[in-house]
């Protein structure tokens, strides 16, 4: 029989079926319900649409510190995102039950698998009536600008929509890393970890209790977590750097394009200066035809045909003032003799 939190598909076919109760809750049918199995049961989501009003957003590293906290990861940077897994945790813990976690590909790292993930995803937001469309075709391709506009988001939705309960998300996902390891030169951004967080999760209290064992059973994720205090100092500094050279190539750019817009009105004005001229010359009569036809070619010239004009005159010239020096010189040996 089902529970006060389940209902039975009249079919008995799908177990995803959903249906209103009482017009106030949206909950799955269930098959077959055993005792010891998750009754799923949600309420319907509460939208969040951002404007440029009212949007506020974090940096990069903070948004992932702050993923890296809730759900126990080791990102490096945003665009991991884009493998759709850490969402689907999410709205498990938003909403449990309405997604499997067996189905969501952590260790995503070819794009489709991302697909599938955010496929997932997708249908999730469905089921709690979420009104947000998924750009999945620019998620998945890593751009760092798509998802970090993506992540700041869903960062309003789960604070919008987060109740505050607890939630073991490495037990969650059965013990599986969300992304593969990463490389030993990148920085795991980590927020210093909450209370409750500290309190519901059992790897929490296991880790503290063999805190005191020789350093040889000491386990290997609690150097890491003693370091996650100071490491949110550092990105503050660097970001403040980043800002000053943005704003200085940004007045760079505003300097070149006022000095482009100066060329280009001075190019136009000789431009039309130069078609007057044209004009003028096609409205000649043929007595002045040699002088016109002379412009003509001084206004359709090449720059290469320019080039050689300029060495064939200076060539003219030099030979002409060889044929003015010779008599002078012809003129100094017969004086001599």
């Amino acid at each position: 029989m089902p529970g006060p939190t389940q209902a039975l598909s009249p079919n008995g076919e799908n177990n995803n079926d959903i249906v209103p109760d009482n017009g106030t809750n949206i909950i799955p049918y269930r098959k077959n319900t055993v005792r010891g199995e998750r009754a799923y049961s949600w309420g319907m989501a509460v939208n969040v649409y951002s404007t440029s009003i009212t949007q506020e957003t974090m940096s990069r590293h903070d948004i992932t510190a702050w993923v890296n906290d809730i759900l126990c990861l080791n990102y490096t940077k945003v665009e991991q995102l884009s493998s759709g897994a850490a969402y689907c945790q999410f709205m498990d813990l938003l909403f449990p039950g309405c997604i499997s976690l067996k189905k969501v590909k952590f260790q995503a790292k070819l794009e489709h698998e991302y697909i599938h993930n955010f496929k997932l995803l997708q249908a999730s937001f469905k089921r709690v009536n979420v009104d947000k469309i998924i750009p999945v075709e620019k998620l998945v391709k890593g751009r760092f600008q798509d998802n970090l506009d993506f992540i700041q988001w869903f960062k309003k939705f789960f604070d919008a929509n987060y109740d505050g309960k607890e939630y073991d998300p490495v037990t969650a996902r059965q013990g599986q890393d969300a992304i593969p390891p990463p490389d030993p030169g990148e920085q795991i951004f980590n927020l210093p970890k909450k209370s409750h967080q500290a309190a519901s999760s059992p790897t929490a209290g296991a880790s503290r209790s063999s805190s005191t064992t020789p350093k040889s059973s000491t386990p290997t994720s609690r150097p890491s977590s003693a370091k996650k205090v100071p490491v949110t100092t550092t990105p503050a500094k660097g970001e403040k750097e980043l800002e000053a050279q943005v704003t200085h190539l940004t007045d760079q750019v505003d300097t070149l394009k006022l000095a482009l817009e100066g060329v280009e009105k001075e190019r136009d004005y000789y431009f039309s200066k130069l078609r007057e001229v044209e004009l003028l010359c096609q409205e000649q009569g043929e007595e002045s035809a040699p002088f016109v036809d002379r412009l003509m070619e001084v206004l359709y010239a090449s720059d290469e045909q320019e080039s050689v004009e300029l060495a064939a005159g200076d060539g003219q010239e030099v030979d002409q003032q060889a044929h003015e020096e010779a008599p002078d010189d012809q003129q100094e040996e017969q004086d001599e003799y």
